[in-house]
């Protein structure tokens, strides 16, 4: 694409939008091998060149190209972002930012082979040194061209300095990763004129296809790769420097596919709070626990691989506990809150695939211990009444005993009773400090 790029610039069509292989020479015309433009340059006879006799073309055809005649970006930073110019009797004109929104920024995107608007902004990429474009765009979104859409006169016949409009699109959706659980992880394929078709390299430049392939999809760094079978698709040959697969040289002889492996293999995990006992509430800060209830801080991922184990991390301390995941989750249960549990938590989720350790980290979720509503003895208490008050009124609905049985029953439902405040008491003295003991005493 950036040999492409040179012949658009040279011709005064705009930026390019594709590039494609035609037909066989067989008119006997002279074929001329390209070695690697820059995308620099002002003319392709500045790129170094190899001229042979009649028939003579690397792979045996002709290159076809196509650029956006009526638009184009300038510069940006790649083939997908820039200063937004559009052709005017034959010259070109920037767009005031006034004139311009995300429904037209959409149309050039598209037109120009790339991905989503993601940055739109007066001044992005400097100003232009010729006219101004004098109407306002009003496109719809949906037109396969920029000058397809509806214009109207500009209100205010003025573009202030520093309002060019400046466009970033995404890169497109071309390449992506097939085959290995992940989508960094698999076989390499491009989508080329209408279907996705297997990218090839040969032994040599293996590991820099790689590199541009993850930089492309957002997966960090390259792990591993490793050749695959000879394919019939089309081969590629990078010097790692690339943002994208297409700024790649392409290669139309047989190569062996390729399988990358990139680092940020793992998805994200998740990482949530959970209580059994209502303790828990929403804060202006985060989940805040109430001190001396019980919480679970659960971590998950989704079903890539098998296997693996969570690490809870807590920021406010060196303190650290590890589970295996079961079903990709893991559940840490922390009995009773105290000041000590205050802090950030993350969960970062270990696993052995493709002969390599992976691991990805979890958002942080901050955790606020603060003093409950209701003491923690009184709830107890409450606790233990409805489930004897549940035990009593069970055993009257499903048995008729004699007068006899029934005063043991009730001698027994009160033994019940007094055992379990017993315990509860002894309990909470156990638990609390001595103002709380004091109160429980009263309670009693």
């Amino acid at each position: 694409m950036r040999d492409v790029k040179v012949v658009c610039r040279e011709l005064d069509c705009g930026d390019p939008v594709s590039e494609s292989r035609g037909p066989l020479v067989e008119d006997g015309r002279g074929g001329v091998t390209l070695y690697r433009c820059s995308g620099d340059e002002s003319s392709i006879r500045q790129c170094d060149i190899i001229r042979g006799g009649p028939g003579f073309c690397n792979g045996g055809y002709y290159h076809h190209v196509t650029c956006s005649e009526s638009v184009r970006l300038v510069d940006g930073a790649g083939l997908c972002s820039g200063r937004v110019e559009v052709k005017s009797n034959q010259s070109w004109a920037s767009v005031c930012e006034a004139d311009f929104d995300r429904q037209d920024a959409e149309v050039v995107c598209g037109e120009l082979g790339c991905g989503a608007p993601a940055a739109l902004q007066g001044g992005l990429y400097g100003e232009g040194e010729g006219q101004t474009w004098d109407k306002e765009f009003q496109c719809k979104g949906k037109e396969s061209l920029l000058l397809d859409c509806d214009t109207s006169d500009r209100e205010n016949n003025t573009c202030l300095p520093g309002n060019a409009v400046g466009l970033t699109c995404s890169e497109p959706d071309d390449v992506r990763l097939v085959g290995g659980g992940s989508r960094c992880a698999g076989g390499v394929e491009r989508y080329d004129q209408g279907e996705w078709r297997t990218v090839g390299a040969g032994d040599w430049n293996l590991r820099d296809v790689a590199v541009v392939v993850c930089r492309q999809l957002g997966c960090g760094s390259s792990v591993s790769v490793l050749p695959g079978k000879i394919t019939r698709g089309f081969g590629v040959s990078c010097s790692g420097s690339e943002s994208v697969l297409r700024e790649c040289s392409r290669i139309y002889d047989l190569y062996s596919g390729l399988t990358v492996i990139c680092s940020d293999l793992l998805v994200q995990p998740d990482i949530s709070l959970t209580d059994s006992m209502g303790g828990v509430s929403r804060g202006h800060q985060g989940p805040e626990v109430f001190r001396g209830y019980s919480f679970t801080i659960t971590c998950s991922t989704q079903p890539q691989y098998p296997g693996g184990s969570f690490l809870l991390t807590f920021t406010g301390s060196n303190r650290t506990q590890t589970q295996p995941a079961v079903n990709h989750s893991a559940a840490f249960l922390f009995p009773a809150a105290d000041d000590s549990h205050q802090g950030n938590y993350s969960c970062v989720y270990d696993n052995y695939v493709f002969s390599h350790n992976f691991s990805s980290e979890s958002e942080l979720l901050s955790l606020t211990i603060t003093a409950s509503p209701l003491p923690a003895f009184i709830i107890r208490h409450v606790v233990v009444l409805l489930i004897l008050l549940t035990a009593i009124t069970t055993s009257y609905l499903y048995y008729k005993p004699t007068r006899r049985q029934k005063r043991v029953n009730r001698v027994s439902s009160m033994d019940l009773y007094v055992n379990a405040m017993e315990m509860v008491s002894l309990s909470s003295r156990a638990e609390a400090g001595p103002g709380e003991e004091r109160a429980a005493q009263g309670t009693e």
